[in-house]
């Protein structure tokens, strides 16, 4: 009988034979993702290369330089602009803040006779184009011979961030134990002290995080305070599109920059405070 090979030891196998190397997998669904980032990015990618670039026209790139970082500062148009947009913004928040959080609980606690529709006129800013609100606002604004001013603007930013922070608040609301409020009230508590001692620390993530929100979206705002601005009152964005109608300048790419850092620097805070308030729930 011949004899059956038996396999080679391990010590005989020879020391410097290849390894077979894993095949690194790559699904479809990161390609996608990898492709959508840089659809997003890269323009502001390119938008901050150009801010630093020492040409004022063109792209072509003549070296690096700073000045118009610093030209930002001294520029009394975008300053002022900057002024009146802080102001509106502000003041639209911090109305919207209180109404909406009134509004956000009184819908959560309160059963009452047409109370869906109320909800979806309530919510009805957020679906509506700007364009239609803005000349809504302008045709009610005219109809009741109110002068356009810099208040007007305010007003008319109030109606969306008012829905901004209610939506915000009501998803907050919907994550909170009702038992809270409750047990408030048996220990003795009134409705208010059960409100502003138990109800309100437990919304606050949820209100800071509307409330950045609809500051970011204000400050955005072009076309409302277009329509609803008087004579004299000129915000951020209505500044920057009377300027890039001759072409972007660097100075406007400087600015631009320093709008999404500041975006992003807000969007960092609304986070933070979301994972405080998960972090709360959870013990």
């Amino acid at each position: 009988m011949t004899p059956v090979n038996d396999p080679k030891p391990l010590d005989e196998i020879p020391v410097d034979m290849p390894k077979i190397k894993e095949k690194i997998e790559i699904s479809w669904q990161a390609v996608f993702s990898g492709f959508m980032y840089i659809f997003m990015y890269l323009p502001i990618i390119v938008l901050t290369f150009y801010s630093f670039n020492k040409s004022r026209y063109g792209a072509e790139w003549k070296g690096f330089t700073l000045e118009w970082y610093a030209k930002l500062f001294a520029d009394v148009r975008i300053l002022s602009a900057l002024r009146y947009s802080l102001m509106v913004a502000l003041l639209a928040v911090g109305i919207a803040a209180i109404f909406g959080t009134l509004m956000a609980v009184g819908l959560s606690k309160y059963n009452f006779r047409g109370k869906s529709l109320y909800l979806g006129v309530s919510y009805l800013p957020l679906i509506i184009p700007d364009i239609a609100i803005a000349v809504a606002t302008l045709v009610f604004l005219a109809a009741m011979a109110i002068k356009l001013s810099l208040w007007t603007i305010v007003a008319a930013h109030i109606v969306f961030c008012l829905a901004y922070v209610g939506l915000v608040v009501s998803t907050r609301l919907a994550d909170l134990d009702p038992h809270l409020e409750e047990a408030a009230l048996d220990l003795g508590a009134s409705p208010t002290e059960a409100f502003l001692q138990v109800l309100l620390p437990q919304l606050m993530p949820g209100i800071i995080s509307g409330c950045l929100l609809a500051f970011v979206l204000s400050m955005d705002d072009f076309l409302i305070a277009s329509f609803t601005a008087g004579s004299g009152v000129t915000t951020l964005p209505m500044e920057i599109f009377s300027r890039i109608r001759t072409g972007v300048k660097p100075d406007i790419n400087a600015l631009s920059v320093m709008l999404i850092l500041a975006s992003a620097f807000l969007a960092i805070i609304a986070e933070f405070f979301r994972l405080r308030g998960e972090n709360r729930r959870s013990f």
